[in-house]
């Protein structure tokens, strides 16, 4: 079998595989040289003033799957074979056919605007692409220069906090009137004053035409607006899935060929032996009746448990956790679980408070159906947080550990430590 991805939810899936009962022949492939690591820390604390207390690892140090690891080469095709599964092109001219095949190549950041890729712009996806940030920050903040921010989500926000914290100028620009309007609605005016509170500037209602080089760095260009100067630019402007590859294959990606991989509720793809998980993939979602992409770190967890009971002909499949994502900032705790589009409400961004007020910078709002919680937001109400997503309806898959059993055939060079300081970290 093989795994094609090697972030959370490849690992969780080959985990699992192993779990579950797998003995056979298992392949890990990576476009990156890095063993699996963690990445919500890459836009928190891995950007901060105590970035060497943050531990990135994703395995333990005597985990052992038993794997043959390809790292730092990129998947360049996928051909089906007759009898299920497929042959999997690799960039350095090698090939895997394998029985079964998992695709889980998540998503890329999305560059959409003319100059990402002048110098001293970044965008934030990857471990390499954080340190080149970290680096830029502090230099940053070391002048007290200005870093502009382009996009009001999570990715934004949480690198406006950290910049700040760092003691940078910033300039959040965002498409909506305060950060983060899409994804919470009314409650996005408590992350707005906060922003406000530590000196954060935001250009709201602002359309970026492009980025180009200024007199004393980087000018962002905005439309019926004056440009902001800025010594290092973020992109945050969301991520597509990385599916490009997968041309040609008969997956289903969507009309244009570049949307997320359609599955059935348990990974399964139209081709026999393929199967997807991740940020690449699109369930089929039976309340909602339609393909839903889920793109949050619980999920990549949990379903490579699914995928992996499903390869193997289990009897029952395992359940997972209601979606489930937080975001850290100014030391506050945003906290969202559930599924927000299964409520009641004709707007389903609003819910009913029940405790605080997005003007106290601390509540907790439950989105009900029925009378019954489908999900939960809450800033620092982390005990009434639990006690809703525990009432979510929805069954917990219990997590898959790793079986340790002997390495036969792992690649030679691949290093064990999960991000080294010898991989380019700096202390």
């Amino acid at each position: 079998m093989a795994v094609v991805g090697a972030s959370l939810a490849g690992l969780s899936t080959a985990r699992a595989l192993r779990a579950q009962g797998f003995a056979g022949e298992l392949v890990v492939i990576g476009d990156e040289v890095h063993r699996p690591y963690d990445r919500p820390p890459l836009s928190k604390g891995f950007l901060g003033a105590d970035h060497a207390s943050v531990d990135l690892s994703l395995e333990a140090e005597a985990e052992d799957l038993d794997a043959r690891w390809h790292l730092g080469v990129c998947a360049t095709a996928l051909t089906p074979e007759p009898a299920g599964g497929a042959t999997i092109s690799l960039s350095d001219g090698t090939q895997e056919t394998t029985d079964a095949v998992v695709v889980a190549t998540g998503a890329a950041a999305r560059c959409s605007v003319t100059g990402f890729d002048l110098p001293g712009v970044h965008r934030l996806r990857t471990l390499d692409d954080a340190i080149g940030l970290r680096a830029d920050l502090h230099a940053a903040a070391a002048d007290g220069r200005t870093v502009a921010i382009v996009g009001g989500g999570f990715i934004g926000s949480e690198v406006a906090a950290t910049a700040r914290e760092l003691g940078c100028q910033v300039t959040l620009i965002v498409a909506e009137d305060v950060p983060l309007r899409l994804a919470l609605g009314p409650y996005a005016d408590a992350v707005a004053a906060l922003h406000a509170e530590h000196g954060v500037t935001v250009r709201p209602f602002a359309q970026v035409e492009a980025i180009e080089t200024g007199t004393t760095g980087l000018r962002v260009l905005i439309k019926d607006g004056e440009p902001v100067e800025a010594a290092t630019v973020v992109l945050g402007i969301g991520a597509i899935p990385s599916v490009g590859w997968l041309a040609g294959s008969g997956l289903d990606c969507g009309p244009n060929g570049r949307a997320a991989i359609r599955c059935d509720e348990s990974g399964a793809t139209d081709l026999p032996g393929v199967y997807a998980v991740g940020d690449c993939a699109a369930w089929f979602d039976s309340p909602r009746g339609r393909h839903h992409q889920i793109e949050h770190w619980t999920s990549a967890k949990e379903r490579g448990a699914v995928v992996a009971a499903r390869i193997l002909g289990a009897e029952k499949l395992p359940t997972c956790r209601a979606p489930y994502v937080w975001s850290d900032l100014y030391g506050h705790r945003l906290q969202l679980a559930g599924y927000r589009d299964l409520a009641d409400h004709e707007n389903t961004l609003e819910a009913t408070l029940e405790v605080g007020s997005p003007a106290e910078k601390t509540f907790s709002a439950v989105y009900r159906r029925g009378g019954e919680p489908v999900a939960v937001l809450s800033l620092d109400q982390a005990r009434h947080f639990n006690q809703i997503r525990r009432k979510l309806a929805v069954p917990v898959a219990a997590p898959v550990p790793a079986v340790a059993v002997p390495a036969s055939a792992v690649v030679a060079d691949v290093p064990t430590a999960a991000v080294p300081a010898a991989q380019g970290v700096p202390a």
